[in-house]
C-alpha cells in the first residue's frame, strides 16, 4: 500500500511538470509541423520518383537529392558582388557561405522594406480617398487607371529615378503591392457593418473617432490577411528586378544559373526563395494573432464536410 500511495504521489507531482507539454497549442503545432514535413516528403518523394523511374532527365530536372548534396558547390556562385570587377578573381571576396547568406538577407531586406512602406502608403491613402471627398476626387480615378499596368513596366522608370541599387528593387516592390492594397483597403471600408457606424453616431463620436474606433480596427483583419497574401507578390517583384541586374540578389543567381544552364543552381535557389518566403509568412501570421488578441483562431469548419 505505501509503494502504491508513494507512486501516486510521484504521479501527481509529475502532472504540472507535464501539463504544458500536452496544452492544446502544443499539440496543434506539433501537428502542423508534422504534416509540414509529411506534405513536403510527399512532393520530394514525387519528384525522386519520376528521377528513379527514369521519367524525368536528371540534367534537365535533378532530382532533389542530386542539387542539394552539391550546396557547396552551389554556394560559389553566390559570390556575384565583386565577381564581374575588373581586376578582381572570382574567387576574391567573402566565402561561399557568407555570400550566399549575405545575397538571401539582400532580397529579404527589399521584400519587408518594400512591404512596409507599401503596407503604409495604401493603407493611409484608401483612408483618405474615404475620409475626404476632395482627395478621392484628385486621386481615386488615377489609381485604378495605373492599378492594372503590370510592374515589369515600371521597371524602366525605376531606373531611370534610382539608377543601380536597392532603390529600383524596392520601387519595383512598393508599386507591384500599392494600387491593389489601396483599392482593397477602401473595399474593406466599404464592407464595414453599417451598425458599429450608427452606434458610434448615437455615441456622439466625430468623423475622425469613428474612423480610429470603429473602422480601422474594423479593418484590420482584413488588411493583415492582405498583406500575407501580397507578401508572396512583393517575393515575384523583387525577383524579377534583381534578375534584370539592378542589385544583386537571389534573382540575380536564377539568372546566371540560366545563363550558365545550370539547374541544379535554380532549383537550389528557388528551394532558398520558397523556405524564405514560408518563414517570413510564419512571422505574419504570428504577428498576426499577437495584434489580433481579441479575435478567436478561425477553424476550418467545412474539413470532412459531407
Amino acid at each position: 500500500m505505501k509503494g502504491a500511495a508513494k507512486t501516486l504521489q510521484n504521479d501527481g507531482a509529475m502532472r504540472p511538470i507535464l501539463a504544458p507539454l500536452l496544452s492544446p497549442s502544443m499539440k496543434s503545432l506539433a501537428g502542423r509541423i508534422g504534416w509540414t514535413i509529411v506534405s513536403v516528403g510527399l512532393f520530394v518523394g514525387i519528384w525522386e520518383g519520376l528521377w528513379y523511374f527514369g521519367i524525368s532527365d536528371p540534367k534537365l530536372l535533378p532530382p532533389p537529392h542530386i542539387f542539394i548534396a552539391n550546396i557547396p558547390d552551389q554556394a560559389k556562385f553566390f559570390n556575384t558582388a565583386s565577381r564581374w570587377e575588373m581586376g578582381v578573381k572570382p574567387g576574391s571576396g567573402p566565402t561561399p557561405l557568407q555570400a550566399m547568406i549575405y545575397t538571401m538577407l539582400a532580397t529579404l531586406i527589399r521584400v519587408i522594406v518594400g512591404l512596409v512602406i507599401a503596407a503604409a502608403l495604401a493603407i493611409s491613402v484608401g483612408v483618405m480617398v474615404r475620409y475626404y471627398k476632395l482627395f478621392e476626387n484628385l486621386t481615386l480615378p488615377t489609381i485604378t487607371l495605373l492599378a492594372p499596368i503590370s510592374p515589369v513596366a515600371w521597371l524602366p522608370v525605376a531606373l531611370f529615378i534610382f539608377g543601380i541599387g536597392n532603390g529600383p528593387a524596392i520601387f519595383m516592390v512598393v508599386v507591384a503591392l500599392f494600387f491593389s492594397m489601396v483599392l482593397a483597403t477602401i473595399a474593406h471600408i466599404d464592407n464595414v457593418n453599417r451598425n458599429f457606424i450608427n452606434v458610434a453616431r448615437t455615441m456622439g463620436c466625430t468623423k475622425w473617432q469613428t474612423y480610429t474606433r470603429v473602422i480601422i480596427p474594423a479593418i484590420l483583419p482584413g488588411l493583415l490577411m492582405l498583406m500575407r497574401m501580397n507578401l508572396f507578390g512583393a517575393w515575384m517583384a523583387v525577383l524579377i528586378a534583381e534578375a534584370t541586374g539592378v542589385g544583386y540578389g537571389l534573382g540575380q543567381i536564377i539568372m546566371l544559373a540560366r545563363n550558365t544552364f545550370n539547374p541544379g543552381l535554380v532549383f537550389f535557389t528557388i528551394g532558398l526563395i520558397g523556405i524564405m518566403a514560408y518563414l517570413c509568412d510564419l512571422a505574419l501570421r504570428m504577428m498576426q494573432k499577437k495584434i489580433l488578441y481579441w479575435i478567436p483562431e478561425n477553424k476550418a469548419v467545412l474539413n470532412g464536410l459531407k
